[in-house]
């Protein structure tokens, strides 16, 4: 299929990927025309790509008795096709596939069915499986989808893999991409240079997942001579769920920092940028509590514009942290260059 191709492509080169969150009401309900409103901001702001059903949806949308994996897939793709129909833009859909093998191979048939792209295979939940085991898991799925690796933070749920694991996942076929986002500088270079020295490093498009220092991530560039090369590699991209939030600023963010990819030289107020996106990610995600409240700091955004009607989790536990509410508002103050209020007041009576 030409649209399939062409996403593929716009994957490879690089895309603006945001990870969506999960609309609900107050009885923790899906809010279908609140979730079409979310989609139709990030499709307005410039995303080039959407991540559904991913760890910002929240996992337990799995769960049988709330049952919105397949819901909050259709909408997501709905939305999409509709705005491709508009604007002739291709938007790449990523879908979360979660759980051992089985599981994610029938969620990845799902995906396909749906329309969507790709998936991306979350690790959480199988650490008693051994890296040969998941690399396994990662074949498995890839027969039915391309694939998206995932390298999750532990906060979170995810573990860690060795430089071994990481370029035999990159060795497998029609794995497309990895996404990166262990929160941990070390674990970033294992999976760097797991893809780098992959015989398939040209296929595999890297993605940057670490929301806490993805300006950084995006403007470096990776070497690591052996055997008389050179295996360099670079983001492409990111699929990030800070990307979810002040989206239009982030998108421009995004396509500036493009511009330096290939420069020897970096303006410094990039570095500075890069930090004070690092300070409002804290705030979001809610480092100073170890990401506890990273779900409902990232509803609290979008609750302020308008885009939420609350902060509601399908857990009632998961809520802000003490403190939290300050610190967004501190970084709203301190940044407010970074957010896209204007934007949103703007367009969103056009959404709803």
């Amino acid at each position: 299929m030409e649209r399939h191709r062409k996403a593929l492509s716009i994957l490879q080169k690089g895309a603006f990927i945001p990870a969506i969150p999960l609309a609900l009401d107050a009885n923790r309900k899906f809010d279908e025309h609140g979730q079409r409103v979310l989609l139709r901001y990030y499709l307005d702001a410039g995303a080039g790509g959407i991540a559904a059903a991913v760890h910002t949806t929240q996992f337990a949308i799995r769960r049988p008795e709330v049952g919105l994996l397949e819901p909050v897939l259709r909408v997501s793709a709905e939305e999409i096709e509709s705005f491709e129909k508009r604007t002739g833009k291709t938007i790449v859909r990523v879908a979360g596939v979660c759980g051992p093998a089985e599981q994610a191979v029938s969620e990845a048939k799902l995906a396909g069915k749906l329309g969507y792209d790709a998936v991306l295979l979350s690790p959480s939940g199988l650490g008693r499986l051994s890296e040969s085991e998941m690399v396994e898991r990662t074949r498995a799925v890839a027969e039915v989808m391309p694939v998206i690796g995932f390298y999750l933070q532990s906060a979170v749920g995810g573990r860690r893999f060795s430089f071994d694991y990481w370029r035999a996942v990159a060795d497998t076929p029609n794995v497309v991409a990895l996404k990166c986002a262990p929160f941990d500088r070390y674990r970033t270079i294992d999976l760097v240079r797991g893809c780098a020295y992959s015989s398939r490093a040209d296929q595999v498009a890297l993605y940057t997942g670490n929301d806490d220092n993805m300006v950084i991530d995006l403007l470096t560039r990776y070497s690591f001579p052996a055997d008389g090369q050179k295996h360099a590699v670079r983001f492409a991209g990111g699929l990030l769920g800070h990307w979810s939030v002040w989206t239009r600023t982030a998108v421009r963010m995004f396509e500036r920092i493009r511009k330096y990819r290939d420069r020897e030289e970096i303006p410094a107020e990039l570095l500075t940028l890069a930090a004070q996106v690092t300070d409002c990610n804290a705030a979001v995600f809610d480092a100073a509590h170890g990401f506890s409240g990273c779900i409902p700091g990232v509803h609290e955004i979008l609750r302020r514009q308008g885009l939420m009607a609350g902060t509601w989790c399908l857990d009632p536990s998961e809520i802000l942290s003490p403190g939290q509410t300050e610190e967004i508002d501190r970084v709203y103050r301190t940044y407010p260059g970074l957010n896209d209020d204007r934007f949103v007041r703007e367009n969103l009576a056009k959404w709803q």
